[in-house]
C-alpha cells in the first residue's frame, strides 16, 4: 500500500512542476466543498474511486520528522479511479499503457487558493483518457 501511495503521490503531484505537463483549475469554494464536487464528478460516470489520498495530511503529518521547511498544501487530496471501457481500449492499442493505470485527480488548497487538476497523459490514445479528465475536473469547478 504504501508503494502505491507513493506512486499516486508522484504520478500526480511530480509533475506539476512542468506546467505544460498538469492542468489544473481554480475552484471558487472550500477545499471540501471541491473534494465532494470532484468524487460525485468522478462517481456520477459511474467509475469507481479506487483509493482516496490524503496526501496533505500526510506531508503536514511527516513535514516535522524529515525537517520539511516548506508547507505545501493547507490540504490536498488525490482521487485514483480507472475506467474498464478506455483501459481496455488504451491497453489494447499498446500493452505498455498500462504505466498509465490508474488515473488520479487532486484537489489541493495553497496559499488560500483551491485548485484541482490532472497530470497530462502522452499523445495518441491516451488523450482520450485526458479528455475524461478534462471532463470530471471542468464538471467539478462548475463548468
Amino acid at each position: 500500500m504504501k508503494n502505491y501511495l507513493c506512486a499516486a503521490v508522484f504520478a500526480v503531484f511530480g509533475q506539476t512542476a512542468y506546467a505544460d505537463e498538469e492542468t489544473h483549475y481554480v475552484f471558487d469554494g472550500s477545499f471540501d466543498d471541491a473534494a465532494f464536487s470532484l468524487e460525485s464528478a468522478i462517481i456520477g460516470r459511474g467509475l469507481v474511486i479506487d483509493y482516496h489520498s490524503h496526501t496533505g495530511e500526510m506531508l503536514n503529518r511527516t513535514q516535522g520528522d524529515i525537517e520539511g521547511a516548506v508547507d505545501l498544501f493547507e490540504e490536498a487530496d488525490i482521487f485514483v479511479f480507472c475506467s474498464a471501457v478506455l483501459s481496455r481500449k488504451m491497453m489494447e492499442a499498446d500493452p505498455l499503457n498500462l504505466a498509465h493505470c490508474p488515473y488520479g485527480i487532486y484537489v489541493a488548497e495553497r496559499a488560500g487558493e483551491v485548485t484541482i487538476g490532472y497530470r497530462h497523459y502522452p499523445a495518441g490514445i491516451m488523450q482520450e483518457v485526458q479528455t475524461l479528465l478534462d471532463d470530471i475536473a471542468r464538471e467539478a469547478i462548475g463548468e
